[in-house]
């Protein structure tokens, strides 16, 4: 067995839950964009959203989170490769990293909208047709 193979499933899933914990302990982004997912996913149950357009904006925010858990690894491993040292290449690297979560975080926002666009524009003509 290699040095550092779990030897357990539970034990595998108490280091996964240890790293969403500290994820969330230190990532200030990885808070907000919880809270943005909390806040859609409370709206599509309140709109009575459908089961796939529900299915689809958990996947929208979990991709943004995601995202964000593996931009935090990436910038956790530039960060320890230079040592605090600045280095042209690091930004490049940390910035492209931020903007995958920018993009996905757009592509979210975009699905949100367009489910919601939808359920709003059902209320508004049930209710005041004329």
């Amino acid at each position: 067995m290699k040095k550092f193979q779990s030897r357990s499933f539970m034990r595998s899933a108490l280091y996964a839950l240890n790293g969403l914990r500290l994820a969330f302990k230190s990532e200030r982004n990885f808070r907000k964009h919880l809270v943005i997912a909390f806040v859609i996913l409370s709206a599509a149950l309140f709109l009575r959203v459908n089961v796939t357009e529900f299915c689809l904006l958990i996947f929208a925010n979990a991709q943004v989170l995601v995202c964000e858990l593996f931009n935090s690894v990436f910038e956790y491993i530039v960060d320890a490769y230079y040592k605090g040292r600045w280095a042209k290449l690091a930004k490049l690297a940390k910035d492209i990293a931020a903007g995958a979560v920018l993009f996905s975080a757009i592509i979210s926002v975009l699905i949100a909208s367009l489910i919601f666009a939808q359920k709003f524009y059902t209320i508004y003509c049930n209710n005041f047709s004329f």
